[in-house]
C-alpha cells in the first residue's frame, strides 16, 4: 500500500525536507513524523527507505535530529544549536572507499538507527558550505516551511508562491482597500 506524502511542499534538500515535515494547515500545526508509518513516508520521500528502517528508535534519533537542525536554522550559529547538531554528527563518520567508478565516500553508522538524522544533519552542513545565506524560512507568518533559494538572482522569499505568496498579496491589497 503506497501512502501519498500530505506536505505541501516537497523536493527541497533533505535537511530541509526533514525540517518541512512539520507544517500548518488551516492554523493547525501538522506533523509527519508521529509514527513509524509516517517516517516511512519521508524516508521514501528521500530515497532513504532503502537504506534505512522505520522503526521506534530511528524515529526517535530522527526527532532529535530534526530538533536540533531547527535550532540552528531558527538561530544560526548559536553555540548550543551548533552542539545539538554536532552530537547528532557524532553518530556517524564518512570512510573512503575506491569503487570501480572511482574515489567515493561511505557514511557509516555504529548504530544504523541514526543514519537519516545524521544523513540529514551532513547535508546541512553541504547547504553551509555551498550558501547559507540561500537557506530560508517562508517570509509568511503563518508558515512554518524551509526551502533552499535556489532562484537566479537569490530573493526568493516564500516556501510557494502559489500558496504563500499569494496569500500575502491579497492580505495587502485587501488592507489597501479596506482604507480606502
Amino acid at each position: 500500500m503506497t501512502v501519498t506524502d500530505p506536505r505541501p511542499l516537497l523536493g527541497e534538500p533533505v535537511s530541509l525536507d526533514l525540517l518541512n515535515t512539520r507544517w500548518m494547515k488551516d492554523g493547525v500545526r501538522q506533523d509527519l513524523l508521529t509514527d513509524p508509518a509516517g517516517l516511512t513516508v519521508w524516508l521514501v520521500a528521500n530515497g532513504l527507505d532503502g537504506r534505512f528502517t522505520a522503526d521506534a528508535t530511528t524515529l526517535r534519533h530522527t526527532l532529535t535530529a530534526r530538533d536540533a537542525l531547527l535550532a540552528l536554522a531558527d538561530r544560526p550559529g548559536d553555540p548550543n544549536a551548533v552542539t545539538r547538531v554536532d552530537a547528532v554528527l557524532g553518530h556517524g563518520r564518512i570512510r573512503a572507499t575506491l569503487t570501480a567508478e572511482g574515489p567515493g565516500e561511505e557514511p557509516e553508522f555504529e548504530d544504523p538507527a541514526w543514519g537519516p538524522g545524521w544523513t540529514a544533519a551532513r547535508d546541512y552542513l553541504d547547504l553551509l558550505r555551498t550558501a547559507p545565506d540561500r537557506i530560508r524560512s517562508c517570509a509568511h507568518d503563518a508558515c512554518i516551511l524551509h526551502f533552499f533559494d535556489t532562484s537566479r538572482n537569490g530573493t526568493r522569499r516564500w516556501c510557494s508562491m502559489t500558496t504563500c505568496g499569494n496569500r500575502a498579496k491579497a492580505s495587502r491589497h485587501y488592507a489597501r482597500t479596506k482604507d480606502n
